[in-house]
């Protein structure tokens, strides 16, 4: 009896295979993963049921093409499935026996299920006008034929299978000279090579070769050979040499499932006390989640080709956790628990190790390779970034090399070495807060210190300068805000001529002091053309209150502010005229210039009416 899939079931497999999988030749890729997870599962009962007496090397999955009948067969010696199983893994699409194998599992994690049921198996659809599943349980006497032609609907009954597993036969389409190429040896053994190489049970299929006759010399004849497709051995356990760029990247896409190629790869093998493989990526751009409380970092952690455990967060540090990739090591025992794994010797040495790596490849990408950094870092940085500051700076000697800042000199993203490289003579270094490059190139401070030759690192994000302030100094050179009052640059002679002018002036600044919330209000020389300027009193810049007061429940942080006027600026005349004539006036005018102030910095003003209101006084007068 025909069943029906359900209306959604319909609909998106008719968006599935119009739409979703528009590269065709990936069906085989994924209906060859169901069958090593199927042999999967049932390796991983025979690892606890002593009365399952097949062996590891006696699992393989088997190709059968038939020209003369259009069909395509992929069989395996797995598992199977019972007749509610064919109901509940196929009759559902995006319904995974394999995903639910694992659920049940979970707390067994020494089985590798590396495709599912479920989506993937209807990609069949793509290239086959008719899909059937003979499947044989283990543990069952029965066999039943799944049957269906595509949305229209499907039926299940009652078959004749002599071994347990589950044959897929697929009829293909006949109406494209394009399906005919699934009906020929050497596409099905490029697909296998380019998408199953690292199946770690034998792909076999008779293919077609030649001798020559033994009473004809010179005349040859064509006969059959069962042949091993794949190379049986996993990517990251074969000799990188022998291993193409091409493979390591189709690896990459297939295991993790990425659109886009990697940025670089790490091929490593360590043998003597502790042996193990490792086969790691860095990704080009973030996932849609990475920033987000639902990431999980970890690397598949394997023992002997066994999967221990899908994603193990112990493998690698919070700051590399964009990392991507494989460890394989016989030094661990495949019943090894997650409580165990935190305190596994052997897994603490492997990270330590891949932690290494990975700084080695990425100083590598940032000295040989810029361009690939530079997208790492537009994707990664504000990662390494938080890894500086968080866990109270512990590892920063770690990574801080690998940071970047926009340089006011050089316009271009630079190392905290090559600003060093540039500014040998420097005691200092300088660098100043905004949210974009724009904004703080107009900062009349970094206008101040530019023009006096020096080279300032611009901090866009929030992030920035708390990891400056968590580093203190690097190569015993101290960051300096051009924005502090500490700030050090006139010569003793300005200094002394300005501390004479706001000696004289006291009553004045002070008078205009009481009229605004700063810490002081005092004359400066060091401004060119801006009227004023804020600078930060105490540890706490402007951008840093912005940082805490954003966060939530935040304290009402207020940076300690100095309301600097430019001594050379008409304003400054403006303001003793006021002193002498309109004090009442010249409060006003200290709220303006305060609010002028606090705009440049990007601060919020905190009476904007009143502001507005004064400047259309002003205007109009």
């Amino acid at each position: 009896m025909k069943k029906q899939f359900k209306a959604e079931s319909k609909r998106l497999m008719d968006l599935m295979i119009h739409s979703i999988y528009t590269n065709k030749e990936i069906f085989l890729r994924e209906i060859i993963s169901n069958a090593s997870d199927a042999i999967d599962k049932l390796h991983y009962k025979s690892l606890t049921d002593d009365n399952i007496k097949i062996k590891k090397e006696d699992f393989a999955i088997t190709i059968d093409i038939d020209k003369e009948n259009r069909t395509l067969t992929i069989s395996d010696n797995g598992i199977g499935m019972t007749k509610d199983e064919l109901e509940t893994n196929l009759g559902t699409i995006a319904k995974s026996g394999s995903f639910d194998f694992k659920k049940e599992n979970e707390k067994k994690e020494d089985i590798d299920i590396i495709g599912q049921f479920g989506v993937g198996f209807y990609s069949a659809f793509m290239v086959a006008s008719q899909v059937k599943v003979i499947s044989k349980a283990y543990g069952s006497s029965e066999a039943y034929l799944w049957e269906s032609s595509g949305i229209d609907g499907y039926s299940i009954t009652e078959c004749e299978k002599e071994k347990v597993g589950t044959d897929i036969i697929l009829t293909i389409k006949d109406d494209d000279e394009e399906y005919n190429t699934y009906l020929e040896e050497y596409e099905i053994q490029r697909l296998v090579k380019k998408y199953s190489d690292y199946i770690t049970y034998p792909i076999k299929m008779e293919v077609t070769k030649s001798r020559e006759k033994k009473d004809k010399k010179g005349e040859y004849e064509e006969y059959k050979e069962m042949e091993i497709l794949n190379s049986l051995v996993p990517l990251w356990k074969r000799n990188k040499n022998d291993i193409t760029k091409e493979e390591y990247n189709t690896f990459y896409s297939d295991k993790f499932f990425d659109y886009e190629l990697p940025l670089t790869y790490i091929h490593t093998k360590a043998e003597g006390t502790l042996e193990y493989n490792s086969l790691l990526y860095i990704p080009a751009h973030a996932s849609y989640d990475y920033y987000s409380k639902e990431y999980e970092k970890g690397l598949q952690l394997y023992s002997n080709g066994v999967l221990i455990m899908e994603k193990c967060a112990e493998l690698i540090p919070d700051y590399y956790s964009f990392v991507k990739g494989v460890v394989d090591s016989p030094d661990l025992s495949l019943n090894i628990s997650r409580e165990m794994l935190q305190q596994n010797r052997v897994l603490k040495t492997i990270a330590g190790n891949i932690e290494k790596h990975i700084k080695n490849e990425l100083l590598d990408m940032l000295n040989n390779r810029r361009e690939d950094y530079l997208k790492f870092w537009s994707a990664f940085g504000m990662q390494i970034k938080i890894g500086i500051y968080s866990d109270y700076g512990m590892n920063k000697d770690k990574l801080q090399d690998l940071l970047l800042f926009y340089s006011s000199k050089e316009k271009k993203l630079v190392t905290l070495n090559e600003y060093l490289e540039n500014n040998k003579d420097e005691k200092d270094i300088y660098y100043a807060c905004g949210n974009t490059v724009e904004q703080i190139e107009m900062l009349p401070q970094v206008e101040a210190v530019t023009e006096k030759g020096k080279e300032v690192l611009y901090c866009t994000e929030y992030v920035d300068e708390f990891v400056l302030k968590t580093l203190m100094k690097y190569q015993e050179k101290e960051f300096k805000n051009v924005c502090s009052d500490k700030l050090d640059l006139e010569s003793n002679e300005e200094k002394e001529e300005l501390k004479k002018l706001n000696e004289k002036s006291k009553k004045l600044l002070d008078y205009m002091k009481e009229a605004i919330n700063v810490k002081e209000v005092k004359f400066t020389n060091t401004l060119k053309s801006h009227p004023v300027c804020l600078r930060n009193a105490g540890s706490i810049s402007t951008q840093m209150e912005k940082v805490m007061n954003a966060m939530p429940n935040n304290e009402n942080i207020n940076a300690e502010k100095i309301l600097e006027i430019n001594e050379s600026h008409p304003i400054a005349t403006k303001i003793q005229e006021l002193y002498k004539t309109d004090k009442d006036k010249l409060k006003d005018f200290a709220k303006i210039l305060y609010a002028q102030a606090r705009l440049i910095e990007g601060l919020d003003i905190d009476n904007p009416t009143e502001i507005t209101n004064l400047i259309c006084d002003f205007l109009a007068k």
